[in-house]
């Protein structure tokens, strides 16, 4: 990663500012980066209940002229593999010309006096690009109650490979802008036709 560029030093305080082992996951989104430009990026922290235990869990989306970045870090309790805590990072690097698909998905207050600019209370960034599909199913049925017929199934299939919501109440407005500045690059880098 080029030391002298903003956008990879905002990267990089973004980073330390999560607070979540900030140099083991700061090597693993450079690795990845290389010596490639950072266009856009957003840096999410979450934390989550698991039975008697608290976990954390930060994703690192980068966007690079030519690639979509994930990088995901989640810490684990010492067990039977290992005697002691550990962390686990890993990183998937995509073309910009596989993403299939950016929605999204913003949640206003009051939206009849919502005025354009004002920030959403939360931001769901669903991204897609062929990695994992969900298929959702249901029995068929025709429009008469009384039927018995055997109609098949019918369903969606979706793509749903990473799905990220931020909230003002939880992450704070600067990640919710971040999300939002995020998704527009991603979007405009995928309608680049010549990717």
């Amino acid at each position: 990663m080029a030391k002298t560029s903003t956008t990879t030093q905002g990267l990089r305080a973004a980073i330390e500012r999560s607070g979540y082992y900030p140099a083991l996951v700061a090597e693993a989104v450079e690795a990845a980066i290389g010596g490639e430009t950072i266009r856009s990026y957003l840096v999410h922290q979450e934390t989550t209940f698991d039975a008697n235990e608290v976990r954390r869990h930060v994703t690192v989306l980068v966007l690079t002229d030519n690639r979509f970045i994930v990088s995901h870090t989640d810490e684990q309790a010492a067990d039977t593999t290992s005697p002691t805590p550990y962390a686990t990072t890993s990183t998937e690097s995509v073309k910009i010309g596989r993403i299939s698909s950016v929605v999204v998905s913003r949640v206003v207050a009051n939206p009849e006096s919502y005025k354009p600019g004002t920030l959403p209370r939360e931001v769901v960034l669903t991204i897609g690009w062929g990695a994992v599909s969900r298929i959702d199913l249901e029995p068929a049925a025709c429009g008469d109650p009384n039927c018995e017929a055997d109609h098949g199934y019918t369903g969606n299939s979706t793509a749903d490979d990473l799905s990220l919501r931020v909230s003002e109440a939880g992450d704070g407005p600067e990640t919710v802008r971040q999300a939002l500045a995020f998704a527009q690059s991603l979007s405009e880098a995928t309608a680049d036709t010549t990717r």
